[in-house]
């Protein structure tokens, strides 16, 4: 896209940051959107910004930042880059590449019909002997008698801990959003627990037993904890953070250059 497109969305944000009295570093400390990308925004170029989607989240921040009232302005990218769904959706973004895969239930083979007939022929034999073999033992009166031996008391076994007494562990995540965000919840076996947009002012809360994926669209607009520990992003690209019962997180898809996120462990 062209620079001249949209001059007016860039210049209306430069106005109001100068009259703000910020730097564009500021800016990009208080956003957590890179400078570059920034200045490529006030000079009316979007293509940094990574499609539609992150562009209108972009002009969102950078304004809320400023002073200045975001909606004329996407009103006005929408006007000239089309409105929200076009030719890719925030879904499309993270489709997985490789399709799952289902095993198809496969009949009950003639082998196995013969296995369970040969385990009960040999169950059988089996209680055939164990019957008949009774009938042949001496008669009590026959005999000798027994030796009465004192045996010592058994020592009491030490009674088996509890399953109670080790909690199962879990993974409390709480999901805030200070602007509008697209969310994937989902297990290691594609299943989906969430999927959808969380909008601005809202929060979303889940507790699980099993390691779960969750992709986040506007890594800047949103605040995430696990057990009540936040998880720090370096990127306003979309990231997948991996998360364990056992209070393990690991962030991916922070872009080039950006440091890994400390683990809430």
């Amino acid at each position: 896209m062209s620079i001249g497109e949209s001059v007016s969305i860039g210049e209306t944000l430069a106005e109001g940051r100068r009259r703000a009295g910020l730097t564009i570093t500021q800016v990009s400390q208080r956003t957590r959107i890179r400078e570059s990308i920034i200045r490529d925004i006030e000079r009316g170029d979007f293509s940094a910004c990574g499609g539609d989607f992150y562009a209108r989240g972009h002009i969102r921040s950078i304004a809320s930042v400023v002073g200045v009232d975001p909606v004329p302005l996407v009103r006005e990218y929408d006007a000239v880059h089309g409105p929200p769904g076009g030719a890719i959706s925030a879904a499309e973004v993270f489709e997985p590449s490789t399709p799952i895969r289902i095993r198809e239930r496969r009949s009950f083979g003639f082998g196995k019909v013969m296995i369970v007939v040969l385990l009960a022929v040999i169950g059988a034999a089996a209680y055939y002997l164990v019957s008949h073999s009774g009938r042949h033992n001496p008669p009590a009166a026959a005999r000798p008698p027994a030796t009465h031996v004192r045996a010592k008391p058994a020592a009491s076994p030490s009674p088996a801990p509890s399953a109670r007494s080790a909690p199962a562990k879990v993974a409390v995540i709480r999901l805030t959003a200070t602007q509008d965000c697209w969310v994937l919840l989902s297990r290691a076996n594609g299943t989906q627990i969430f999927t959808g947009v969380v909008p601005a002012g809202s929060s979303k809360k889940w507790t699980e037993r099993h390691a779960v994926d969750l992709q986040l669209g506007n890594t800047p607009g949103v605040e995430v904890t696990v057990n009540g520990k936040r998880v720090s992003f370096n990127t306003t690209n979309p990231v997948t953070l991996t998360i364990s019962p056992g209070h393990k997180v690991s962030v991916a898809g922070q872009g080039s250059g950006a440091s890994p996120a400390p683990s809430p462990t």
